[in-house]
């Protein structure tokens, strides 16, 4: 598949491929003139990096997953995947538990927010997951 097929197939920009392809997620097969050429493979993968860019995988984390994934073999690993499954859960049940709050905060009864222990319950959720994201 010539470049421009698969950018309009992924729906990924060209410089995004080239990106790809020089940091090792990808390969060409080749080139025809001035244009790179792709196996048309390459839309699977594409759509599983997308995939894994939208549940939070790094480029790094990526390129870890897939390495195991060649052309014969197909296998991601699966200790990552499910490493990811599991902090996607705690991020839901966070997730959850903030949203739950501020529903409560819009309703809340108490003269001041910081009265109330859901609210207050809320900003310790979020101090904790601020601390867990800057390794505290």
């Amino acid at each position: 598949m010539d470049i421009a097929e698969v950018t309009q197939t992924s729906g990924l920009a060209a410089s995004t491929l080239r990106y790809y392809e020089e940091i090792g997620l990808i390969s060409s097969t080749g080139r025809r003139g001035l244009r790179r050429q792709f196996h048309e493979s390459v839309v699977e993968r594409l759509a599983f990096i997308q995939l894994a860019r939208r549940v939070g995988f790094s480029l790094t984390e990526i390129a870890e997953l897939l390495l195991e994934s060649t052309s014969e073999r197909k296998q991601l690993r699966r200790d990552l995947l499910s490493l990811k499954a599991q902090q996607i859960d705690q991020q839901i049940r966070e997730l959850t538990a903030m949203r739950n709050g501020l529903k409560h905060a819009a309703v809340c009864p108490a003269p001041n927010h910081f009265e109330c222990p859901s609210f207050l319950r809320l900003l310790r959720i979020s101090t904790k997951k601020a601390k867990r994201e800057h390794g505290l």
